[in-house]
């Protein structure tokens, strides 16, 4: 079942004193972008989903770097088409530097240069229930019995970050998947900044006499950091490598519910 998008609030006034029936605020997915192509073709199809779920609602996507439109650009297109509000809703897994300092700056800046622009931020996707739900449809996807789970170890291989919350709720993830699934074993790994790297995993899990080893990719897009997660499942020899999450049904749903979660939540709005 997708999730409900809360219609707006008729007769409410906006940031700019605008009376009378709101339009639904467009929905902004930020992402962080990449050099290479595959990240921004999964971020499109990702919202290219989430537009045929719900074509009432208007859907962009911004980039933090590399990739073309920027954030900026994307609200001063929407501020140009009389767009008044909008939720910006990361592109990211956990609650690191980018959603905590990097995406809320650079909206402030964008929103003191549009008058009556109001942009609210919505959480970032994880933790969350429908992510593991598409972990589970990758690893399916990738040819994992599920009648099997008893006698398979996973390896969480995320990207990796230098903040300390962030890797406590990778952990925290892998332990409750273990508890709630049935797996062997459940272990976090990482691309960049924190270890164990994938590779490692794999083979601690190997000493342990796991008889089947899965790596399941918790990035979003291909790109750098994913590759590596790659590499490191295939030196180290593991059975089953699952795909990226990439446009998963259960991703355009929950980047769904996360914009009603906002709507609904009385949270500060980015305002000039």
């Amino acid at each position: 079942m997708r999730p409900h998008l809360l219609a707006p609030t008729p007769g409410t006034a906006s940031a700019a004193g605008r009376c009378g029936p709101r339009a639904r605020p467009a929905l902004l997915v930020i992402a962080h972008g990449s050099r290479d192509p595959r990240h921004a073709a999964t971020v499109g199809a990702l919202c290219a989903r989430v537009r045929a779920l719900h074509p009432e609602l208007r859907v962009e996507v911004g980039y933090l770097d590399f990739n073309a439109p920027s954030v900026p650009q994307v609200l001063e297109r929407l501020h140009a088409d009389g767009v008044r509000d909008v939720v910006a809703l990361p592109l990211l897994l956990t609650r690191a530097f980018h959603a905590k300092t990097d995406i809320p700056a650079v909206l402030r800046e964008t929103c003191a240069r549009l008058p009556r622009l109001t942009v609210q931020q919505a959480d970032v996707l994880g933790p969350a229930p429908l992510l593991v739900g598409a972990l589970e449809r990758r690893l399916t996807e990738a040819g994992l019995d599920p009648a099997d789970r008893a006698s398979t170890g996973v390896v969480l291989a995320s990207a990796g970050s230098s903040d300390p919350e962030a890797i406590a709720v990778i952990a925290e993830i892998a332990r409750e998947w273990r508890r709630t699934t049935g797996w062997c074993a459940v272990r976090p790994a990482f691309a960049s900044a924190s270890l164990p790297r994938t590779a490692d995993a794999v083979r601690e899990l190997r000493a342990e006499g796991v008889e089947r080893i899965a790596v399941a990719p918790y990035v979003i897009a291909p790109g750098r950091l994913p590759d590596r997660i790659v590499a490191g499942a295939r030196e180290a020899g593991a059975d089953v490598l699952a795909d990226v999450l990439g446009s998963a049904p259960e991703l355009a749903h929950l980047l769904a519910l996360r914009y009603a979660e906002a709507l609904r939540r009385p949270a500060p709005a980015l305002t000039a």
